[in-house]
């Protein structure tokens, strides 16, 4: 990918996605339009059955909207129902994926659940292993390195995921409900280190999130309502983070 800090990590237009068709039919996202800075973390809030997971798998390419245009990094990636690249491909080499659960592979240490990211792409295992490494150092679990998931604390099976998200150097993060299953405490670490990821990486991050006590994390606020997205609210002047609790 060419391109430069000032491209947006992505910018969707007029969005919409259709399932079924006749008296089956339903609008589950209506002409929405999106943009997303380098360096920029966001949150898409809204009740459920709103639209955010469907928007957010759209922009992830996962479940591709019905029309719309994508643009990822400078590339365009997807015209109405059309694709412009390989799609799998490029998810897999560009994107950064963070659930609920952290859905580490159970028989993997957490360097390696990070490594094999980088492996299905080619990757030198050496290489890949330092990176990982360097990883987990960044997100505060390098002590935890060797370990299997089930002796990670839920917020460190979390870390370890968002080191995998990282792995391919992404140009957007998208995360749904990444702190669901978590406590307050570990809930807003998370949300923190995606901030530190945006800002120190130039990351475009996405979170769909029902957690309102984090929202001072985020550099700015999307709401869906029925399939559309509400105006953007961004901090004021006078706004500032907590401090980090890492």
């Amino acid at each position: 990918m060419t391109a430069t800090d000032r491209t947006p990590a992505v910018e969707a237009t007029g969005l919409t996605k259709i399932y079924g068709s006749g008296n089956t039919e339903v609008v589950a996202m209506k002409d929405v339009s999106l943009r997303v800075e380098r360096g920029e973390v966001v949150a898409l809030l809204g009740p459920s059955g709103a639209g955010k997971s469907t928007l957010l798998t759209a922009v992830g390419l996962i479940n591709p909207p019905t029309a719309g245009r994508i643009v990822i990094g400078g590339v365009p990636v997807l015209e109405a129902d059309r694709a412009l690249v390989d799609l799998r491909v490029f998810r897999r080499e560009h994107l950064g994926f963070i659930f609920q659960k952290a859905n580490l592979i159970p028989f993997l240490k957490a360097v390696e659940n990070v490594q094999i990211a980088m492996e299905v792409n080619d990757v030198a295992p050496r290489a890949a292993r330092q990176r990982a490494l360097e990883l987990l150092d960044y997100l505060g679990v390098a002590d935890r390195s060797n370990n299997l998931p089930d002796a990670l604390s839920g917020g460190q099976q979390q870390r370890v995921a968002v080191a995998r998200a990282l792995a391919n150097h992404p140009s957007l993060l998208l995360a749904d409900e990444p702190t669901a299953a978590l406590d307050s405490h570990r809930g807003r670490q998370v949300m923190e280190l995606f901030r530190k990821v945006a800002h120190e990486q130039g990351a475009g991050v996405i979170v769909v999130t029902h957690d309102q006590r984090a929202l001072d994390v985020f550099d700015r606020t999307l709401e869906m309502e029925d399939g559309r997205l509400r105006p953007a609210h961004a901090k004021t002047a006078g706004q500032t983070n907590s401090p980090s609790q890492n």
